[in-house]
């Protein structure tokens, strides 16, 4: 993970959020209407279209719910908690309670290195000590980790770096922790 700026509500949202609002007030349960997918791509622009979690390039993505419905329906239509995820990662933050969550708008961009060459993520010891369970849970809860599928789109924008098809201001766009990671390798080895 990497942190991000908060994201500035778009012209028209107030119109959806209050129509959003009627809804919950008129459904006192079931699945929120979906009155924000209109405002992804501004969501995405200011994610720079990078995953809040997974922090690498996404091209559909999805509006995830910081502090779910589950948890809190008052929420739905609240733009300070929406973030742009990977579909697949959002899925499996699923009903995460927020309190056991990182935030994206509240993490430290050292809490977390990219090990070269396993393109493992790992908690680092700037951890502060009452943030490391929260960080332990995203990384295994999210599959940010070493989960199989998140490698493999590291490994991809990794060999497109190592390729030369992909500079390193390329990897900072697109992948900025394998970026970090390869600054870091690279200055090591300069030593």
């Amino acid at each position: 993970m990497i942190r991000f700026e908060i994201v500035l509500e778009p012209d028209g949202f107030a119109d959806a959020k209050k129509t959003g609002d009627a809804w919950l007030v008129a459904h006192a349960t079931g699945r929120p209407d979906d009155k924000w997918s209109k405002f992804k791509p501004h969501l995405a622009d200011g994610f720079r279209w990078l995953c809040a979690y997974g922090a690498m390039y996404e091209p559909v993505g999805t509006v995830d719910h910081f502090v779910s419905c589950a948890e809190d329906r008052s929420k739905a239509y609240v733009w300070a908690n929406y973030r742009f995820a990977s579909g697949w990662i959002n899925s499996s933050k699923q009903n995460l309670r927020s309190e056991q969550a990182v935030d994206p708008f509240e993490v430290r961009d050292e809490w977390f290195e990219l090990l070269l060459p396993s393109l493992q993520l790992v908690a680092t010891e700037q951890v502060p000590m009452e943030w490391k369970v929260r960080v332990q849970t995203m990384l295994g809860r999210l599959h940010l980790g070493d989960d199989e599928r998140v490698i493999r789109q590291r490994r991809a924008w990794y060999r497109l770096y190592q390729e030369r098809k992909l500079t390193i201001e390329g990897l900072e766009q697109l992948a900025p922790l394998i970026a970090s990671a390869v600054r870091r390798q690279t200055f090591t080895a300069g030593r």
